[in-house]
């Protein structure tokens, strides 16, 4: 936008001194020097005593230096003008990303998403994932976030207060610690569960997860259930620690580098896909349309 020896020139004149000026933008003092030798042969005047006691501007360098501020001001405001007359004419979309709410869906979209808009944008917001930011997120779509990706069921969503895009029924399966007999396997039967211990997320979370409890009592009675209230991290790691397994989805297979998630030979499938406001925007509601195409 300018020459930017105006900007080791204002540099100069607020430390006085050469040598500092090129600390402070890790340059030598010798190309500073010569950057303001140009600078003053261009301009046909001088714009600082050198002194054996420092430097001081002449009356030339007080009166460029007062111009100078403006110039760098006015062209920084007039750079965030055209950045923000560039980005009226996209759609930027903000995707809340956590360990437990992956972005990576994006990357099978982007195309369908690409076609459609093709002024949409992602932007990714990472979030930590908490009870109390879960919901205040998911009840707050289109505020800092606009999606999310998540599993849902019409409970969840009308607990939530938000609205649901689904994407796929992902099949449960379940993560097993690499140090567990079962790690051996490709694939588990329900008779291999039988005498586990299982961590599934608590009554009331999703219709296919109660659904699996269920069998899990009445099928695997020797099999035992501990519930959980929220998935996070700690789940995965008491999960490896303590050697028991967990009901997951593909969507959470790369949580833990010590935990091998392991197809099972029942059906039950958790839908999944894209949570978002009741209300959105139009640029989001364009964007959602596209990938439900």
């Amino acid at each position: 936008m300018y020459n930017h020896q105006l900007d080791t020139f204002v540099k100069v004149a607020e430390l006085g001194s050469f040598s500092k000026a090129a600390d402070d933008l890790y340059i030598s003092p010798t190309a500073v020097i010569k950057q303001m030798n140009i600078l003053e042969s261009n301009l046909g005047v001088t714009l600082f005593n050198r002194t054996h006691r420092g430097l001081t501007l002449t009356r030339a360098g007080e009166s460029l230096l007062a111009d100078v501020r403006h110039i760098i001001q006015y062209c920084n405001e007039a750079a965030e003008r055209a950045r923000l007359a560039d980005a009226a004419g996209k759609s930027t979309i903000r995707v809340g990303s956590s360990p437990m709410t992956p972005s990576s869906f994006l990357v099978e979209l982007w195309p369908k998403v690409r076609k459609r808009c093709p002024g949409a944008s992602f932007k990714l917001v990472t979030f930590e994932n908490t009870p109390e930011n879960a919901r205040r997120i998911l009840a707050n779509l289109g505020e800092d976030i606009d999606i999310v990706a998540g599993a849902f069921d019409d409970a969840f969503l009308k607990s939530r207060k938000c609205a649901g895009l689904l994407l796929d029924h992902m099949p449960l399966r379940v993560a097993v610690p690499t140090s567990h007999p079962l790690a051996c396997r490709d694939e588990l039967t329900t008779h291999d569960l039988k005498g586990q211990e299982i961590f599934l997320i608590q009554r009331g979370w999703n219709e296919e997860t109660d659904r699996l409890q269920d069998f899990i009592n009445d099928e695997l009675d020797e099999a035992t259930v501990e519930e959980f209230p929220f998935l996070c991290l700690d789940v995965f790691n008491r999960c490896e620690e303590e050697g028991k397994l967990l009901v997951s989805i593909d969507a959470w297979e790369s949580v833990h580098p010590l935990l091998s998630l392991k197809p099972v030979e029942w059906d039950f499938a958790l839908p999944f896909g894209i949570l978002h406001s009741p209300d959105p925007s139009e640029q989001v509601r364009a964007v959602l349309d596209a990938i439900a195409e």
